[in-house]
């Protein structure tokens, strides 16, 4: 499979229209259509359902059409990287989740992007677990993780931060003037909260004797989705405290205090772009200063 003809599959695959992207590639239709027969017959596969007006993608289709996009993403990504002059441009990318301690993401890359305005910057929102994956497939550089993770792979620097655990309820709820939630407020209760079995651990475990009487109804990766669930009164979201507010909802913090670090992580072993190997030297004497300073 050559990389020219994967983008085009997904021209197509994306117009839904065999004319539209042709003309989009500046090619003829015949030309695009040969390509395209080319590539089903080296797959043996049929990868679009062909109609008179359209053209839609099959199954099989569909599972190209998400490899292919990490194969140009990564190749495009790959051909900056080797294009970058000793005036540093050029793009990094990095995975993170919701925290705290986005803020201190935030810090350094606009310190950074300060020093080489040149940088551009591509932020991938994700839980840790698609992060890692990413990073695996070469598709992101870095990873901004939240603990515990196995970062057995990786080499990491922790940040000073940490970040806190708590509820969100509804106002109307019997929990809402509480100035603290404890094991016992939540047994029996319905719980929202993230997917990743690593933190579903560490809560477990918070819950100690009660952890058999709980209760999930939802899970998932995006607080806000969560949250409305939480304010329709469909269950207590646990929730790391963000700075931001749902209208209807209130957060209270755990007790005994739950609270977790975030690392910022990248491949053992792994030959870095000067750009990315530049970046992370940077970030690392940055936090290493905000740690000497809390000192």
């Amino acid at each position: 499979m050559e990389l020219r003809v994967l983008s085009y599959f997904l021209t197509v695959a994306r117009e839904e229209n065999i004319t539209k992207a042709a003309a989009l590639l500046h090619i003829t239709q015949p030309t695009l259509s040969r390509q395209l027969m080319q590539l089903e017959e080296e797959l043996g596969v049929k990868l679009f359902k062909r109609g008179n007006h359209s053209i839609m993608l099959t199954e099989q289709g569909m599972l190209l059409k998400r490899r292919a996009q990490e194969l140009v993403s990564l190749a495009e990504k790959t051909k900056r990287e080797l294009g970058q002059d000793e005036e540093l441009s050029g793009e990094i990318s990095i995975g993170s989740g919701e925290y705290q301690n986005s803020r201190l993401l935030s810090e350094i890359l606009a310190a950074f992007h300060k020093q080489h305005p040149g940088i551009q910057f591509e932020v991938y929102s994700g839980n840790s677990d698609d992060i890692k994956e990413r990073i695996e497939r070469g598709i992101l550089d870095i990873g901004f993780l939240l603990e515990p993770v196995d970062v057995g792979k990786y080499e990491f620097i922790r940040s000073p931060r940490k970040e806190e655990w708590g509820v969100l309820v509804s106002q109307d709820s019997d929990l809402a003037e509480k100035d603290c939630i404890t094991p016992e407020d939540l047994a029996d209760r319905p719980l929202i909260f993230t997917r990743r079995d690593l933190i579903k651990k560490e809560i477990t475990h918070w819950f100690g004797e009660y952890a058999d009487q709980l209760q999930v109804v939802a899970s998932g990766n995006l607080p806000y989705n969560l949250a409305a669930m939480g304010r329709q009164n469909m269950g207590i979201f646990l929730n790391l405290k963000l700075d931001c507010q749902y209208d209807g909802m209130r957060y209270i913090p755990l007790f005994p205090k739950l609270e977790s670090h975030t690392v910022l992580a990248w491949k053992k072993n792994q030959t870095m772009s000067p750009l990315v190997s530049t970046f992370i030297d940077y970030a690392k004497k940055y936090i290493n200063r905000i740690t000497t300073d809390k000192i």
